[in-house]
């Protein structure tokens, strides 16, 4: 096989490997299903349906150090990272008998995807030393030393749905 050959086929393999590796990393969340039909076969009922989804969980960049005039440890030392993502989303139907008659009616719950935003917990800190002071030949005054814990944040707004009917 020829050179140029063997070089235009591993640039096809390779777009084709990007084409397909692509979605899957785009991907908002994992569905997931629980299969119960087995049950169903052989207990000969109806059995519920259950369904949902996972979220994936991206990570942002954090908001680095700041430098603040006065003190010889930057503020927030220890940054604060951005997460944001999905809630999980559940969808569930399963049979009520003779609830509300003599046929099958069911009852649905859902939950679907709500936006979650996310902060990781963080600190800043302060030495025990003030900053070289020009007046004391550039000697630092001593102080009490200043530990803050920068609280996490969790933003979101769940919400569910709920619901009789009749069929599946």
């Amino acid at each position: 096989m020829k050179s140029t050959t063997r070089g235009t086929l591993a640039a096809v393999v390779t777009c084709v490997a990007a084409a397909v590796a692509t979605p899957a990393v785009a991907a908002d969340g994992v569905p997931v299903a629980v299969p119960l039909e087995g049950v169903e076969n052989s207990l000969n009922m109806e059995m519920p349906r259950i369904g949902g989804t996972v979220p994936l969980l991206m990570p942002g960049s954090p908001d680095g150090p700041r430098y603040v005039e006065g003190r010889l440890l930057p503020d927030r030392a220890v940054p604060q990272l951005p997460v944001s993502g999905q809630l999980p989303s559940l969808d569930l139907r399963t049979p009520l008998p003779r609830v509300l008659g003599d046929t099958f009616d069911h009852f649905a719950a859902s939950t679907p995807t709500s936006d979650l935003r996310a902060l990781t917990p963080g600190a800043s800190l302060d030495a025990p030393l003030s900053a070289p002071r020009p007046d004391k030949l550039g000697l630092p005054d001593p102080k009490l030393p200043e530990v803050g814990i920068l609280a996490p944040v969790l933003q979101a707004a769940p919400g569910a749905n709920l619901g009789l009917a009749p069929g599946l």
